[in-house]
């Protein structure tokens, strides 16, 4: 009787196997170090590869007992158990999680039906072919299964094989290829109830979305990873989607990730969840390999579409935080930097609060941003440089388009420059740095750069009015609203010379306005009083509102005539504050150097527009640049404060 007909079992001593066959074994395989007590004829006949090395030891060696080396054998050792209790007789179960390794193993000792009918290699291509290439769980853990011997399987194009079929699941109907719909997700019967632990509960499971395989490969390798994502683009698979499942990967396995990235779908999350316990066990994330995580947001960011989204920016700021945190290299938070900046205006301040994670004195990376918002401007000057919108359905819902991106990037740096103003820490070059990376035409008003400077000045008391002023010579002063210029004319941080520019520009606005409303109220009346021979006028004496209207604007004129002179008497006692002041100056000299010159208990008045010919307004005003700074601290006296509203805008 042969050796196969009397096996029994296979049994360990040590780090020695045995068959007990009733026979003495005369071969010994050696695979990593552990050692095969076998039998030739079993192995023989079935195994190409040892044929032909037992061919060549007998003519060097004449010794009964053969041993040989097994190098580099796929699987190791325990792999190498399952073919020899296979060449014995025994019976050996193929699943999807030893597919890949046995069919590796059988390859490399070359078992074809040329050395026995039905061999090793035969079955499980048989196997792989009618079950494992036509169901998703089967086939993905093949693939999970397959990263230890990833590099025999290339060679037999298994992985092509199954990334192929799971590529072609994932663009087809779930519900066509079969149940358990989903590996870790809700089982569902053929019928399409829910099962628990095989029994039917007669519930229906909601239909899936469009991401239900997220979860399920982001239990495959990073390499694994990256080589199905790149099969399913040439399958024609959206882009967004693709996108979403690196998102999903990345949020996973980067640290820190998911918190800042937290808008995602909680419902797709526990719709995925593992609710049989013999399927997680089957494949549990406990069976990942660890994950070298620089690796793997070098991976994520390579594999990003060139594309632009609301989500897809945020998730980009939360890769660029995570590169901080990692300290992956340079060329790495170049790539990400350069990429946010291309679409700069989608992101919010929340996003744009980089913590600085290195040995920096600043609490938030200023830096980072200023990058950032440079690319930003870079990019609008060439148009090859504009990403294109995800195509629908896209990752961000339905929003229409920013008309202004500039505006809006002008608009977010401000508020971004107003949270990180509290940085005690913070130098006023980093201020005007940032705040001059924007040209002067993205800021329609000046007011939120102000709101920024003066939570600057007040966290920062000590700085000199020297950089105040410098600061403030980012800002114009003629684009500073009505109300921002209340507030300035009232801020004793400010500097004097920039008060006295406010109140200078402060005054046109107001003639402007007065000149505007003037106009309007003569248009208003004239019209009003031609009106009623026309067929407009005659409708608005049924309504007895045409005489209505020529009243008020009466009372109007009345109101502007004194309001005119009014402002007439403020410009005189104007003028009387300017030759005080000129006399003061002139008895001491030392009181020059100080900017706290003018606390002279009466508050500054409007200058007339036509005082700006005059040679001593211009001697206040051009001495200093049109977007000076200085100290908000002049006291004002309430003589003249019934003219000024008190104004609380920017608290």
């Amino acid at each position: 009787m042969s050796p196969v007909a009397k096996v029994s079992e296979f049994h360990r001593e040590g780090n020695d196997w045995f068959c007990k066959t009733g026979l003495s074994s005369d071969i010994t395989v050696v695979v990593d170090d552990v050692k095969f007590h076998l039998h030739k004829f079993p192995l023989v006949s079935k195994c190409g590869k040892l044929v032909r090395m037992y061919e060549d030891s007998k003519s060097t060696d004449k010794q009964s007992l053969w041993t040989t080396v097994l190098e580099e054998f796929p699987g190791g050792a325990d792999n190498f158990l399952i073919v020899a209790r296979f060449c014995y007789g025994a019976r050996v179960d193929i699943t999807s999680k030893n597919l890949v390794s046995i069919h590796c193993a059988a390859e490399y000792l070359e078992m074809t039906n040329d050395y026995g009918e039905d061999n090793l290699i035969s079955q499980v291509e048989t196997f792989l072919h009618k079950h494992v290439l036509r169901n998703w769980k089967d086939c993905i853990l093949a693939l999970q299964s397959s990263s230890p011997v990833l590099k025999s399987a290339e060679k037999l194009q298994m992985i092509p094989k199954l990334m192929n079929a799971v590529s072609t699941m994932v663009c087809t109907d779930p519900s066509l290829f079969g149940w358990p719909m989903m590996m870790y997700g809700t089982l569902q019967s053929p019928g399409g109830s829910i099962l628990w632990n095989g029994i039917n509960t007669g519930a229906r499971m909601r239909s899936s979305g469009s991401d239900w395989w997220y979860e399920d490969i982001s239990y495959l390798s990073v390499d694994l990873f990256k080589r199905l994502i790149k099969t399913m683009e040439t399958k024609g698979i959206r882009a967004e989607s693709l996108a979403g499942a690196m998102m999903y990967y990345a949020r996973k396995y980067l640290p820190g990730l998911g918190r800042w990235q937290s808008g995602t779908s909680d419902s797709s999350k526990s719709r995925r969840r593992v609710v049989s316990f013999s399927l997680a066990k089957a494949s549990s994330p406990s069976s990942m390999p660890p994950l070298d995580q620089i690796a793997l947001l070098e991976t994520i960011l390579s594999l990003l579409p060139e594309k632009r989204g609301r989500s897809f920016c945020k998730f980009l700021l939360g890769l660029l935080r995570v590169a901080f945190i990692l300290g992956v290299d340079g060329n790495c938070v170049k790539k990400l930097e350069k990429r946010i900046g291309m679409q700069l205006e989608l992101a919010t301040l929340d996003n744009l609060l980089i913590l600085n994670y290195s040995d920096s004195e600043t609490l938030y990376n200023v830096d980072c941003v200023e990058r950032i918002v440079r690319h930003f401007v870079s990019s609008l000057s060439s148009s090859s440089s504009q990403l294109p919108e995800f195509s629908p359905p896209s990752l961000d819902p339905v929003t229409s388009p920013s008309p202004a991106p500039l505006k809006k990037v002008a608009k977010l740096v401000d508020s971004y420059m107003a949270e990180v103003a509290s940085d005690v820490n913070l130098k006023p070059d980093k201020m005007r740095s940032l705040a001059a990376a924007l040209p002067e035409s993205s800021r329609p008003l000046y007011d939120g750069l102000y709101r920024a400077f003066d939570i600057y000045f007040k966290e920062h008391p000590w700085l000199s009015d020297r950089d105040k002023e410098q600061l403030c010579n980012i800002m114009d002063y003629q684009r500073l609203s009505i109300d921002a210029c209340a507030h300035a004319s009232h801020n004793d941080r400010l500097p004097l010379r920039v008060v006295l520019q406010v109140l200078f520009f402060e005054q046109m606005h107001l003639r402007t306005a007065l000149a505007g409303g003037l106009n309007v109220a003569n248009t208003e009346t004239a019209h009003a009083v031609t009106i009623p021979g026309g067929r407009t006028g005659q409708e608005i004496v049924q309504r007895d509102g045409w005489v209505t209207v020529v009243r008020q604007n009466q009372v109007l004129k009345v109101d502007m005539q004194k309001m005119r002179s009014r402002v007439g008497e403020l410009e005189e006692e104007f003028q009387s504050i300017k030759q005080e002041m000129k006399k003061r100056v002139s008895k001491s000299s030392s009181s020059m150097s100080s900017p706290r010159l003018v606390k002279l208990g009466c508050k500054f008045l409007l200058p007339r527009a036509s005082d700006a010919k005059n040679d001593t307004v211009q001697n206040s005003v051009s001495s200093t640049p049109r977007s000076a700074t200085a100290d908000h601290t002049l006291p004002r006296s309430s003589r003249h404060s019934k003219h000024r509203k008190s104004f609380s805008f920017f608290g």
